[in-house]
C-alpha cells in the first residue's frame, strides 16, 4: 500500500504533518528520506507543532538526536545523514519503545536500524516549481495502515 500527495508550499507540507499528528499513538515512529531540502525538517515543525512542542524545532544534524517532552508526548527527533550508517553505539533502536514518537531524517541511511513496524514517508521536490513536493507514504504494519485510512 502506497499515498502519493502533491503539496505546493511549506504550509500544505505543515497541514499533512499535522493531519498525521492527529492520528499519533505511542512508540510512533516516522521514517523521512528525501534530498536536501525537500522539506523533512518542515514536515517535522508542522508535527511538532501540533503536538504543542514549546521549544523551537531546528535540524538535529549536528546534534544527531533532539528530544522534546514539553509536547503532548515526548518528540524524538534523528538526523542520520552525518552517521554514515554507523549507529551501534547510539543506542537509536531504544527509542522506539520510549513511549513518545520517534522521528527520523535521512532515515534510508539506516536500513538495518529502522523497526519493521514504520510510517515511511519519502519527499521528493519538483524539477518544475521550487515549492512542490511529491509526498510517498508507505505504512508499515496495521496501526500505521490504519492511520493512512483515516488522513488520507
Amino acid at each position: 500500500m502506497e499515498f502519493k500527495i502533491t503539496t505546493y508550499s511549506e504550509q500544505e507540507t505543515i497541514e499533512l504533518a499535522q493531519n498525521i499528528e492527529s492520528e499519533k499513538f505511542p512508540n510512533m515512529v516516522i521514517c523521512l528520506t528525501g534530498d536536501l531540502g525537500s522539506g523533512k525538517t518542515v514536515f517535522t515543525k508542522g508535527f511538532a507543532g501540533a503536538l504543542e512542542v514549546q521549544e523551537d524545532v531546528t535540524s538535529p544534524t549536528f546534534n544527531i538526536i533532539k528530544e522534546y517532552t514539553s509536547g503532548e508526548m515526548p518528540l524524538y527527533h534523528m538526523d542520520v545523514y552525518r552517521l554514515e550508517g554507523k549507529v551501534e553505539d547510539l543506542g537509536i533502536e531504544e527509542y522506539y519503545t520510549k513511549k513518545g514518537i520517534t522521528i527520523i531524517e535521512w532515515a534510508d541511511m539506516i536500513p538495518d536500524y529502522l523497526p519493521e513496524k514504520r510510517l515511511e514517508i519519502k519527499i521528493k521536490s519538483s524539477e518544475e516549481d521550487e515549492n512542490k513536493r511529491i509526498i510517498t507514504i508507505i505504512p508499515y504494519g496495521r496501526k500505521y495502515e490504519e492511520l493512512c485510512e483515516a488522513i488520507l
